[in-house]
């Protein structure tokens, strides 16, 4: 057994280290003192599910269903999910003072999504310290807006469990209708946002932004990450403020253009995988839930907390198709040359992901008694690991469960990390020669 599990390629261990992770909270879940109801197991697992792959969907209402202990244990699979087993591995392999050898580096080279092994290590240390410290301070601020409200106690809580899932983008609140309560709440809204931002993102930019400190020194790939968030959140408000501002479920039933400004942006950047809301999703106009539907299946950062294609992925697709309409041979940005291994990666993760999400919409119009846009969103925010739904995710079937289990799996791990489980890769040893097919 011990020999099994040595041979497997990190992407396998990968997935069997996170499918062992949420079958253990699915039992911890399941226990009589975690919840204030009795529930059924294909619920724990949803919501253990849920919580490990930093999703955020729930079959049951989390601050009413579960007690203290079994929040405290959707808070730690959130936080294990988010900043990654593996990398919580080589923190106890370190605190023991234990050699990480080339195979755990691999792992956590395939957890964190990054190129090399070079420097996987050291980010693994830098992204614990800069975590625990982000969220202390976050549950700071959220405590001097939460605890003249809701006492010592259940304030100081309340923000402690809202920072943890927020900076790791899971969504998961302790109110049945989200953030609705504080559309227009300075304090909750910066925080909030600013924590899911910073960890959607990516750690890799994190620590580019710490270590280059100018930006023009900084990599591409971070100079991408940090003009494309801020684009496409810029961008993504301005559409929404336009779009909702006289929809009276929404925008229109604010009172000023205070609050009407700030739903506008909490409603622009959570898509990006964060899964809070501070509007009824259900009540946007299908143009609005349309540009959802892109900003979820694009996502956030590599190496971050959140899922998706990423953006990253997104602007190479984006740029490769710009510059074969130039007739240009070489994808050329900020002076670098894109490599077609990148741009096929690219493809390859973007095609991966429509058949996956193509095969779970299919599946739920069998199974579910839904319209066809609201599973549509709920299968786009589940392999987003975004969370946000059209209030699909209660009524959904025990097969629909599965099936969303399924897409929020293959989502938080990624499409490429589930085929090169399957396959075995090899470098072809005999090149052909070209033939030209005709396409378009």
């Amino acid at each position: 057994m011990k020999r099994g599990i040595i041979n497997l390629n990190p992407s396998q261990l990968l997935i069997l280290v996170f499918a062992v992770f949420i079958s253990l909270g699915t039992i911890l879940l399941k226990l009589p003192f975690a919840t204030t109801e009795s529930i059924r197991w294909i619920d724990a697992l949803f919501t253990a599910t849920s919580a490990m792959t930093v999703t955020g969907l729930v079959v049951v209402d989390t601050g009413t269903a579960y007690t203290l202990f079994g929040e405290i244990v959707i808070a730690s699979l959130i936080q294990v999910g988010g900043l990654g087993i593996m990398s919580f591995a080589v923190l106890i392999y370190m605190m023991l003072g234990k050699k990480i050898g080339i195979k755990e580096r691999l792992v956590v080279q395939q957890a964190l999504n990054q190129t090399s092994l070079g420097g996987v290590i050291q980010l693994v240390k830098n992204l614990f310290i800069f975590s625990i410290i982000i969220e202390f301070i976050a549950m700071a601020f959220l405590s001097v807006r939460w605890v003249p409200e809701l006492g010592w106690g259940k304030g100081l809580y309340n923000s402690f469990f809202h920072a943890i899932s927020a900076f790791n983008n899971a969504g998961f609140a302790l109110w049945p209708d989200s953030l609705m309560g504080y559309v227009g709440d300075p304090v909750v809204n910066i925080v909030i946002t600013f924590l899911f931002i910073i960890g959607g993102i990516g750690f890799t930019v994190l620590s580019d932004l710490w270590y280059k400190k100018e930006f023009k020194k900084m990599s591409l790939h971070s100079k991408m990450m940090v003009v494309g968030t801020f684009v496409i959140n810029i961008v993504a408000m301005l559409i929404i403020f336009v779009l909702e501002y006289s929809n009276p479920n929404t925008l229109g039933g604010l009172n000023s253009i205070g609050e009407k400004l700030w739903a506008s942006y909490f409603q622009a950047v959570t898509p990006r995988t964060a899964g809070f809301n501070t509007l009824d999703i259900a009540g946007l106009e299908e143009s609005t839930i349309f540009l959802f539907l892109l900003l979820m299946f694009i996502g956030a950062g590599s190496a971050s907390t959140g899922g998706g294609i990423k953006l990253t992925t997104f602007l190479v697709i984006l740029f490769s198709v710009i510059t074969f309409l130039k007739g240009k041979e070489n994808i050329v940005l900020g002076r670098r040359s894109i490599s077609l291994t990148v741009v096929l990666r690219s493809l390859a993760i973007s095609t991966i992901a429509l058949f996956f999400i193509c095969f779970a919409i299919f599946i739920l119009n069998i199974t579910e008694d839904a319209p066809f846009l609201m599973v549509v969103f709920e299968v786009i925010s589940a392999f987003g690991t975004v969370g946000l739904s059209m209030g699909l995710t209660g009524s959904l079937t025990f097969i629909g469960k599965f099936v969303i289990i399924f897409i929020m799996f293959v989502g938080k791990l990624g499409p490429l990390t589930l085929a090169f489980s399957l396959a075995n890769p090899e470098k072809a040893k005999v090149k052909y020669p070209n033939e030209e097919i005709l396409t378009g």
